[in-house]
Formats: C-alpha cells, sequence, structure tokens
C-alpha cells in the first residue's frame, strides 16, 4: 500500500469532484462559526473568514482566491480576500486550537494520525518548494512537504495542525525568505525534527489529551522521529521499513543481544509467536479482516535500552491471514496494549488517508497558489475548518 502522501503526489483528476451542497453542513457552519474565529480582533475579519470559508465549500473546480471571488460574487472582491489570506495579521494558531479542541468536543479521540503531504508545484517560488527525491516513486518531484496531524476516531477524522516543512535553501538565504516572508523564529529542522514540532505543538504546547500518534509513511525516518517522541513520553504506533536494523532483547528468541538484525528478519523469526486478530474491514459495513500479528521486545542502534520510566519498545508485525509474513512492521511503545488492539489502531491511518480523499482535497486543502509563508498556513488553517464543517455534518446525520 502506497502511503497517502505518496497518492497525494499523482495528478489530480481531470474532471475535479463537485463542490459540497449547502443545506447539508449549514447547521455546523453556524454552530462552530463563532468558535473558530472568536480570536480574530475586527468583524471585517470574521466576515472574510466565513466568506472563504464558505468558498472552499461551495466553489467547483480548484479552490484559488480568484475563484472563491467569482463565487461569492458582491459580497466580497478578490483583492480584499487576497489581503485577508495573504498580507493580514491574523493568527492561524489560535483558530486550529478552537478546531481542535471543538472536534474533540464532539468526537470520541482515539489517536493522533501523523501524515506527510506531497504538494506538487511546478514553478520554484512558492513557499518551501524544492525538488526533492522519493525512493518508492523512483522520481524526484518539485514539491512543497507538509505534516499533518489529524484527530481520529474510528468513523471519522479531521486535520487540527500542519507544519510545513522549510529545506535548508529557503531558511539560509536572506532574499529568499524576506520574498515569501518567513518569519525569523522559524528554524532550520530535518523532515524528521518537523514531524515532532507539529506533534508536540499540538499535544504539549496546545495542551490537548494524550493519546497514541500513529505514524504511516515509507517516505520518513521512522526511528529519530520515534526516538524525539519517546523521549518525551507520547505513545507511538510508528511504521518501519522492513531492512530498518534493530536488535532483539526479547528473550523469547534465541537471538536475543546477538547484534543488529533487519526488522524482517526478526519477524520471520518471531513467526511462531503469531496469533490470530481480527479488525474491522477498511471501509465502514464491510466484513471483519483476520490478519496475524507478533510482538518481539527490541532496540533501535540510536534508541537507548528500554527502561522502567519509559517502557518497552516493541516490534509490531502483521499480515493477512493466507498473506505474505510479515506484511506490515511497526515500532510501538504501548507495551500493555494488546496486538489486536494495536493492529485496529493502526488501521485509523487508513480513516485519514480515505476522509483525505473524499473529504479535505475536496475543500483545497492543497489548493493554494500564492507564495507567502502565512498565506499558506492561513489557507491551510481554514481548509482544515471546511473540512471540519462537512466531517460533522456527516458524523452528526450518521448518528443512530
Amino acid at each position: 500500500m502506497l502511503s497517502l502522501d505518496l497518492r497525494r503526489a499523482t495528478p489530480a483528476q481531470k474532471t475535479p469532484p463537485p463542490p459540497f451542497q449547502s443545506g447539508s453542513y449549514d447547521a455546523v457552519l453556524t454552530e462552530i462559526s463563532s468558535l473558530l474565529f472568536s480570536s480574530l480582533s475586527r468583524s471585517d475579519q470574521c466576515r472574510k473568514a466565513m466568506h472563504y470559508l464558505r468558498g472552499l465549500l461551495e466553489t467547483p473546480g480548484r479552490k484559488s482566491i480568484r475563484n472563491i471571488a467569482a463565487l461569492l460574487g458582491d459580497q466580497v472582491s478578490e483583492q480584499n480576500l487576497h489581503h485577508f489570506i495573504l498580507v493580514s495579521t491574523w493568527d492561524w494558531v489560535p483558530v486550529r486550537r478552537a478546531l481542535a479542541s471543538h472536534w474533540i468536543s464532539a468526537v470520541p479521540l482515539r489517536a493522533w494520525v501523523v501524515q506527510p503531504v506531497i504538494i506538487p508545484k511546478t514553478g520554484r517560488h512558492s513557499v518551501g518548494v524544492d525538488k526533492h527525491f522519493f525512493p518508492t516513486l523512483g522520481q524526484v518531484l518539485s514539491a512543497q512537504r507538509a505534516i499533518g496531524v489529524w484527530a481520529a476516531s474510528d468513523d471519522v477524522s479531521a486535520p487540527v495542525n500542519w507544519r510545513l516543512y522549510l529545506p535548508p535553501a529557503w531558511l539560509t538565504d536572506d532574499y529568499r525568505r524576506s520574498q515569501v516572508a518567513i518569519p525569523d523564529g522559524v528554524p532550520v529542522e530535518t523532515l524528521s525534527e518537523c514531524v515532532v514540532q507539529a506533534c508536540l505543538e499540538a499535544v504539549t504546547c496546545w495542551r490537548l489529551p494524550v493519546r497514541p500518534f500513529v505514524l504511516d509513511s515509507c517516505e520518513v525516518h521512522a526511528v529519530p522521529i520515534f526516538e524525539k517522541l519517546h523521549a518525551a513520553g507520547m505513545p507511538l504506533l510508528v511504521s518501519v521499513c522492513h531492512d530498518q536494523p534493530l536488535t532483539v532483547v526479547d528473550p523469547a528468541l534465541p537471538s536475543a543481544g546477538q547484534g543488529p538484525l533487519t526488522a524482517e528478519q526478526i519477524m520471520l523469526m518471531a513467526k511462531d509467536l503469531r496469533r490470530p486478530v481480527v479488525s474491522a474491514g477498511r471501509e465502514p459495513g464491510t466484513t471483519p479482516v483476520s490478519h496475524w500479528a507478533a510482538t518481539v521486545r527490541v532496540a533501535a542502534p540510536s534508541l537507548s535500552e528500554p527502561g522502567p520510566d519509559r517502557g518497552e519498545v516493541l516490534l509490531l508485525g502483521v499480515g493477512d491471514e493466507g498473506g505474505r509474513w510479515p506484511g506490515k512492521l511497526w515500532l510501538t511503545n504501548l507495551s500493555t496494549t494488546p496486538p489486536a488492539s494495536a493492529v485496529r489502531l493502526s488501521r485509523l491511518a487508513d480513516r485519514v488517508d480515505r476522509d483525505f480523499t473524499e473529504i479535505a482535497d475536496r475543500v483545497g486543502i492543497r489548493d493554494f497558489s500564492g507564495r507567502s509563508f502565512g498565506g499558506w498556513h492561513r489557507h491551510t488553517t481554514l481548509a482544515s475548518a471546511a473540512h471540519t464543517v462537512v466531517a460533522l455534518a456527516r458524523n452528526n446525520a450518521n448518528r443512530p
């Protein structure tokens, strides 16, 4: 299975999906608008935020500022919307915090799902655009890379925080920084550090509930992310490559303490430790899926030996019934969580994948065509709010 970040690198459909129909979400939009925009200091900013939000929901095709303004007609000018998104001074962080708090109050939170997203760009002037080689695709793409943190339950999910990865070429060049208005406090960081900071900001800085972080991506280095979040005390379930070197510290295997092996080699040796588990189907209402799962205590070259203060580190192997073993490998510190529960937790990444395609892409989460750092964040914040409106309306409609 390709991770969501790679699927997001595929070209957009020639015929864009229709916008969401007004009336299906009006009640939710009215309910949350005052909560989301209470941090905006001026009434005209609140009006423009509502105009932009409704434009994301109802504009056909690409959700550019020009197209949104054309839909709204005399309600707001393109110039006013352009200023509101690109150069206005309103802070997107309080809006995201309000969005996250409202979502958690409305939907049971099972996990935070972390999803890297690739945003292909043909030009080179949009903030953060660079050429990246993606091993799974086997090609170089000119793209932005962003990290989304999603609040996920079994039935629905929504993005609550975003962090745009900025390559060093953007941060060490004063002229390029000034051209797209990157604030002075934005540091040079690796993609792994970008993932970590997106997670810690949402939970530690915003004081949101601690839940497991689920990360399923083949285009980020899993162990450095696991190490930093593990040290911060965060519960984790992070996918790892089959060739990831690990050291067995589990006395159940004869190779314990004998030096690094690949994750796949360890799970092949643990084949007799497998137990059957059943998780929900991939789509709502489908037949449950049977799996095999096994766990082995491990350490990684960059992970210190597990201690009583931080708990055990486990390698979780998962394979479909009748399929290859192991099919999927995860690193986790959820040492007291039964394998069946961990497998079900991992499926939340699929939940986010579906919601990205069915909702987030349709409200233009990747459609920002401006160049500025603040503009990208303001657009993405309001697109996340539009996603939330649709997701909550669907969730309310599906309640018994």
